[in-house]
């Protein structure tokens, strides 16, 4: 289980960085196609409806096991290292709570891969 990504109702930033490999080989999954689009989809706990959904953009490099980044060929291309990188839509944080999100990969030949592990979320109330 992933641990909650603390935020604040009204924000939208911190910019969110992610790094999706294959459970299976460990390897990152190539969203280096330009007809790969990946998206996190946003709801409120307990909620069939989704609150949101945002694009994510590719970033070059591969995320190595110490936490650094390596941006060598072939992960010096957009994607090709598995990284993606969201920014919250303007509503997405306009109520405090839980939330969930899940990662989804479309790929070039229209075929889906949802991200198993959800991430969790905590909203709280601007001051």
């Amino acid at each position: 289980m992933s641990e909650k990504i603390k935020l604040v109702a009204g924000d939208t930033r911190p910019q969110l960085v992610f790094s999706i490999t294959d459970d299976n080989t460990k390897l990152p999954i190539d969203l280096s196609n330009a007809a790969t689009v990946v998206v996190l989809k946003f709801r409120q706990v307990g909620s069939t409806e989704v609150k949101a959904t945002m694009a994510c953009g590719k970033l070059a490099g591969k995320l190595n096991g110490d936490g650094t980044v390596d941006y060598t060929a072939p992960y010096n291309g957009l994607g090709v290292g598995g990284r993606a990188y969201m920014n919250w839509s303007a509503t997405a944080l306009d109520t405090e709570g839980e939330y969930e999100g899940e990662i989804e990969i479309t790929f070039e030949d229209g075929g889906k891969q949802t991200i198993f592990e959800a991430l969790k979320f905590k909203v709280r109330s601007q001051y």
